[in-house]
């Protein structure tokens, strides 16, 4: 286990320049669901998948600079419901139940098994990381090295810090997101309640419960304004808040112990796997010392904590995602 390293806020570095996908598709997962994914960089290059945040978010095309073009066959796919997947889930019709962990964890290997890679490093960013780290505890023949930013794991306990116990740090949005919320809603899993909210039959509800927690969301983890924008979109809007809501209501549907966290708990299943965990150290995730203990608990992890930085680790952060993706290419 290596010692974590400090890096000041602020230096910066270029990406690699933007390269367009040579192939892309829709994979039929089953289920009804159909999941886009592209590659780019070099079809013969070392295979490295990407795993956006969310859940319900959508893979960008700033993602595949975070890799040597010459170097990687870079893997990105729109997980289910998300992005150009279909069907979405902003649409009410849309059987949610068939969107669980398990479910795109099992895309992820039809995917791998499509494209004919026998073995891929695996970068995930926010939720990203969380899938990322389950899919190597229960795939690790096929997952080489992990490169993970803005890392969770998925615990009821980092669910519970982010829709309850950041609202004393941030009283006044708080106070307007437990409003939309009935009376007797407000002092469970604030989650389930808003996905409640967020399936209901009244457009109307559907979409004021959208809006309240994707403004609870912005107040809380400050992010790039396009981050930011993105939730303008009414579309995206109740995709976002209905699957993450959907995941997070639902214990993440890691099973049961997530309480603790099943991730960090099966830590010791990542022996042999080389990772990088690049994370700001205002990262609000900290305040439950997850990915310390996630790092102390997976000796053949790195662990680079980037000074002044939130959840997004900004322009050092990508220095450090950078320098992790070029070391691993090389290997």
């Amino acid at each position: 286990m290596s010692v974590p390293r400090r890096r000041g806020y602020g230096a910066p570095m270029g990406l690699y320049p933007e390269t367009e996908p040579y192939d892309h598709g829709m994979l039929d997962v089953g289920d009804g669901n159909h999941v886009y994914w592209e590659t780019c960089g070099n079809p013969h290059g070392k295979p490295a998948l990407v795993l956006h945040g969310g859940p319900g978010s959508r893979a960008s095309p700033g993602l595949r600079r975070y890799f040597d073009p010459a170097a990687y066959r870079i893997v990105l796919l729109d997980q289910r419901g998300a992005g150009r997947s279909r069907p979405r889930a902003s649409e009410p019709g849309t059987d949610m139940s068939v969107n669980t962990t398990a479910h795109v964890m099992a895309d992820l290997e039809r995917l791998r098994v499509h494209l004919g890679i026998e073995r891929w490093l695996v970068w995930g960013v926010s939720w990203g990381s969380v899938l990322g780290l389950r899919y190597a505890q229960t795939h690790p023949g096929v997952v080489t090295e992990l490169v993970l930013t803005g890392v969770a794991t998925g615990s009821n306990a980092e669910v519970a810090l982010l829709t309850r116990g950041l609202g004393h740090v941030f009283p006044e949005a708080h106070e307007r997101f437990l409003a939309e919320l009935p009376p007797q809603e407000r002092d469970g899993n604030l989650a389930a309640a808003y996905n409640r909210l967020l399936e209901s039959p009244d457009a109307a509800v559907r979409e004021r419960a959208a809006r309240a927690w994707t403004d609870w969301e912005t107040a809380t983890i400050p992010a790039p304004p396009g981050s930011v924008a993105r939730f303008q979109d009414p579309e995206f809007r109740m995709g976002f808040a209905r699957t993450v809501t959907h995941y997070w209501g639902n214990d993440h549907f890691l099973g049961d112990g997530n309480d603790a966290g099943v991730v960090l708990r099966d830590a010791h299943l990542l022996k042999g796997i080389p990772g990088t965990l690049v994370q700001g150290s205002l990262d609000f995730g900290n305040l439950l010392g997850i990915v310390w203990r996630l790092h102390h608990a997976w000796p053949d992890s790195e662990l680079v904590i980037v000074d002044e930085a939130g959840h997004d680790a900004g322009t050092t952060g990508d220095e450090a995602l950078l320098a992790a993706t070029d070391k691993y290419a090389r290997v």
